[in-house]
């Protein structure tokens, strides 16, 4: 019977090998793209919160119209 433990350590070893061979971001492009999906993220929030608020008063109303 084989090791169990053999598949996982292979998999983990060329996990690692794979991570050597790919490009990290220097400082510079971190903060550059750090502060892209920052951007992004209030642009996101705040449609989701403008949608919401539009939703919210159109339920109101339409409840006040036909209660």
């Amino acid at each position: 019977m084989a090791n169990p433990f053999a598949k996982i350590r292979l998999f983990y070893s060329e996990t690692a090998l794979e991570l050597k061979k790919s490009q990290w971001p220097n400082a510079k492009e971190l903060r550059e793209l750090t502060a892209v999906v920052c951007v992004g993220i209030v642009i996101i929030g705040a449609f989701i919160s403008l949608a919401d608020f539009a939703l919210y008063n159109f339920v109101s109303l339409f409840t006040k119209l036909v209660g």
